[in-house]
């Protein structure tokens, strides 16, 4: 019998089973028992899931003093220094030193039954956790497994321990030496973090550029920012072959050995679909899970079948998941009250954000936020864009660091007059970006923007100087 909060027997039915309890599967989970549904979620690992524990709480955590005391250093007369232990014990408060007891206290609170175990389809609202349990569901089954590292074919790769980024997130011990392959937002971060911390880190990246998501000028300043701190950052280099070394981990990197106490390996994930019992229900183990914009999956019959979260594919990012967990519980307990489902764009059951307004941020120093489209993906979508560049030189941003360095971009749609994405980059701005994401959502015409006065002396005012430049 599996552990749990209300332990059912074998065969018990619920109206709705949810399967993981990360971020995405607890707003799920929630969302329905909101609408008064029963509610199994099963976990296999920590109530809480990814996010609280080994991803987005503990790498910012890594991150945040390292970040605070270089902020006090661009202001003259101050000093300010940091222990390294210090920092991975706060690490350890918000990871609750991986114990998820307070996770789980929600989840009983809110009504859900919580079974521990690895669950898998087995049949049409059928799921079956080790140990026997049966669980089927009166409404839906929901699918919120999340994603799982991807591991690149590199000769030796299987010879040497590698760090996921679990392993970065939760390290007991700053190593003298860090390599990094890959240089997307999980790369970036742990290296800037290592390097703070005390690590000697070398960061190989395949491509030309970081971060090759996102505006180019993103990638620039970040890539600048850790030369400047001294991370050995390789730019259009490959990781030829690794093998274990007497004091570490031996890199080939362009025909140059590179020794290392440890290699983290963040060259991006894939859904955590493998086991969940996809073959059950006719789809490929595995698979990303394609699902529309009420989250139900395609190529199933009867739609009783949800997934939310990184294995749709959609907008892997946590706060994206639980946005679509939302529309995904919500959506249940309309069907189960026999309330039509309104599929039209903006409304309550449908994630129509994930295609157009996703918001992003990359803890670095400098900080990216960026949302909706980049340029080169406004103009494949066809649109007739205007683009606006200008530095973020205002009085705010003179404040907040002596040489603030900053920049912001703003994409328009020119037949609408409408905002479609917006990038900035700069010390502190990531508390910026839910500004432009409201804008974008709201396809506030840039002639109403402009009665939306920045308070004075903030940051913020580089809105004025963007629309100023546009209007110029």
């Amino acid at each position: 019998m599996s552990a749990a909060t209300g332990t059912p027997s074998s065969g018990t039915s619920f109206d709705v089973v949810v399967i993981g309890a990360g971020a995405v599967g607890e707003n799920a989970a929630g969302y329905a028992a909101q609408a008064g549904l029963s509610v199994a979620m099963v976990e296999a690992e920590l109530v809480g899931g990814e996010c609280s524990y080994w991803a987005c709480m503990p790498s910012k955590a890594l991150l945040r003093t390292g970040h605070a005391v270089a902020a006090v250093r661009r202001l003259p007369g101050t000093t300010a220094e940091f222990d390294p232990q210090a920092v991975l014990d706060r690490r350890d408060t918000f990871t609750h030193d991986w114990d998820d007891a307070s996770q789980v206290e929600w989840a009983e609170g809110a009504g859900i039954t919580l079974l521990r175990g690895h669950a898998r389809i087995t049949g049409e609202k059928e799921v079956t956790v080790e140990g026997g349990d049966v669980l089927t569901a009166r409404y839906a089954v929901v699918v919120c497994t999340g994603s799982t590292p991807v591991t690149p074919p590199v000769d030796g790769i299987d010879t040497v321990r590698t760090w996921t980024s679990r392993d970065a997130t939760s390290a007991k011990a700053v190593p003298a030496r860090l390599g990094v392959l890959g240089g997307g937002v999980v790369g970036c971060e742990l290296a800037q973090a290592y390097q703070r911390l005390g690590s000697q880190v070398v960061l190989v990246q395949h491509g030309s550029s970081l971060l090759a998501s996102m505006e180019p000028f993103a990638g620039e300043r970040v890539a600048a920012a850790l030369r400047e701190e001294g991370v050995d950052l390789r730019l259009d280099a490959s990781l030829d072959s690794v093998a274990p070394a007497a004091d570490g981990v031996a890199m080939s990197v362009g025909g140059e050995e590179i020794t290392v106490d440890a290699l983290l390996v963040a060259t991006g994930r894939r859904p955590h679909t493998a086991d969940v019992g996809l073959d059950a229900v006719g789809l490929e183990p595995g698979s990303t899970l394609e699902v529309d914009d009420a989250g139900r999956v395609q190529g199933v019959d009867g739609g009783w079948l949800f997934a939310a979260g990184d294995v749709t594919g959609r907008a892997p990012l946590t706060h994206q998941g639980k946005y679509a967990a939302r529309i995904v519980g919500t959506v249940i307990g309309a069907v189960a009250a026999g309330k039509p489902v309104d599929p039209a764009p903006w409304s309550e059951h449908a994630a129509t954000a994930d295609h157009v307004a996703v918001p992003q941020v990359v803890f670095t120093d400098p900080e990216v936020a960026s949302v909706g489209r980049t340029e080169a993906q406004a103009r494949e979508a066809g649109l007739d864009v205007r683009v606006v560049d200008i530095p973020i030189a205002v009085g705010g941003s003179s404040l907040q660091a002596d040489g603030y360095d900053g920049a912001a971009r703003m994409i328009v749609d020119e037949a609408r007059g409408v905002l479609v994405g917006v990038t900035f980059v700069g010390q502190d701005v990531a508390e910026m970006i839910h500004a432009a994401t409201i804008a974008v959502v709201g396809e506030v015409p840039l002639h109403r923007l402009w009665h939306a006065v920045p308070a004075y002396p903030t940051i913020s005012e580089v809105w004025l100087r963007l629309l100023e430049a546009y209007r110029s």
